[in-house]
């Protein structure tokens, strides 16, 4: 019964993963939204530099997201970096002709393989990810890092200000219920690397998350992200299940999505969301 119940999960994960016909399909440019473009950049150590943009009309400049950023070990929030996170190669496996869709698949150094299908819609780019271990050793490969950069989103970007962290004051988390601009409350700053915040869920362990200054609030939701300069637009991102809630120091936000264990021959399934929205907090919500 179990075999049964994998294959049928799939099959419906690979049916809604796939994207709908419409998004290969030309059209009025006002109905087509966000395109996608894929960038590979000069590797200089272990990991992929490669680099997804979002471009659209109604931004004020394209989204660039490090993609993926790290795969990390459990017990990384005291530990150092470099020893914390796996060599991982991405390979562009295919992308349509609008640039509306690409599939992309990420070999880490442990064997793991992660494949990645990332849709781009009206106002929201949607991540299915398969992550499977095909070896004989269950993955250590605990969490990953989406890396959002947000300056120029924000109208603090290095061309508008030369202070790093003068997008703080345009971005937020959700607590109690309520959204809470940066720096939120009881803000903390000691940890192994500063400057930076993490945010993490009750039911992720506080030794395995960034080792950056870990904030003692428990995030309401899995979202995070920041208002444009006229406070018009809001630029948010999700993962589900996340690891933390991260900002960081390279003018970018993170919703950083788990793994866990995957043990040999298993499968697990992420969902990501990153919205680009008319600035309606109540709205925004009631989508996520």
């Amino acid at each position: 019964m179990n075999v049964i119940r994998f294959l049928i999960g799939s099959m419906l994960f690979l049916i809604l993963a796939a994207p709908p016909l419409s998004v290969f399909a030309d059209g009025p440019a006002e109905q087509r939204g966000l395109t996608l473009e894929w960038q590979e950049q000069e590797s200089h150590g272990p990991r992929s530099n490669t680099w997804l943009v979002i471009q659209g009309d109604g931004l004020p400049a394209p989204i660039r997201i490090h993609y993926l950023e790290a795969y990390v070990r459990p017990n990384s929030t005291d530990e150092d970096w470099l020893k914390s996170i796996f060599g991982h190669r991405t390979e562009l496996v295919a992308m349509s002709d609008d640039g509306r869709c690409l599939r992309v698949k990420d070999t880490l150094s442990n064997g793991l393989v992660v494949d990645h299908v990332i849709t781009a819609g009206v106002d929201e780019v949607d991540f299915r990810l398969t992550a499977t271990n095909p070896t004989e050793k269950t993955s250590q490969a605990h969490w990953a890092q989406p890396c959002v950069r947000v300056g120029e989103f924000t109208g603090t970007g290095p061309e508008q200000t030369s202070d790093a962290y003068a997008y703080l004051a345009k971005s937020f988390v959700f607590l109690n219920n309520e959204l809470v601009r940066m720096p939120t409350p009881e803000w903390a700053l000691k940890a192994r690397y500063t400057p930076g915040q993490v945010w993490c869920p009750q039911n992720v362990p506080r030794s395995d998350v960034n080792p950056r200054p870990l904030s003692p609030l428990v995030p309401s939701n899995g979202l995070i992200g920041c208002f444009n300069a006229d406070e018009s637009k809001i630029l948010a991102l999700a993962f589900e299940p996340y690891q933390e809630l991260f900002q960081g120091v390279a003018r970018c936000l993170h919703s950083d999505f788990r793994l866990g264990e995957i043990k040999p021959g298993e499968t697990v399934q992420i969902h990501g969301k990153l919205y680009v929205v008319e600035n309606d907090v109540p709205a925004l919500l009631k989508r996520y």
